[in-house]
């Protein structure tokens, strides 16, 4: 009998996506302590974006999870 691998997000791109997204919060916490709206917006919603869909492509490149 044979365990079945449970990866759990545990995978490059999984890493890679949730580090971007994380900075990206980072970014727009400060930005929202200095006011600087713009900067949030950037930092918030443009690279938590950029998070996703590096993920997406290096999930799709072989770095994720394979599909079962």
């Amino acid at each position: 009998m044979t365990a079945e691998h449970e990866y759990h997000g545990n995978t490059p791109a999984a890493w890679t996506a949730v580090t971007i997204v994380m900075i990206a919060f980072v970014v727009g916490a400060v930005a929202v302590l200095m006011g600087n709206w713009p900067l949030f917006w950037i930092g918030a919603v443009g690279l938590a974006v950029v998070g996703a869909i590096v993920g997406k492509v290096m999930g799709m490149m072989g770095m994720g999870a394979p599909s079962s």
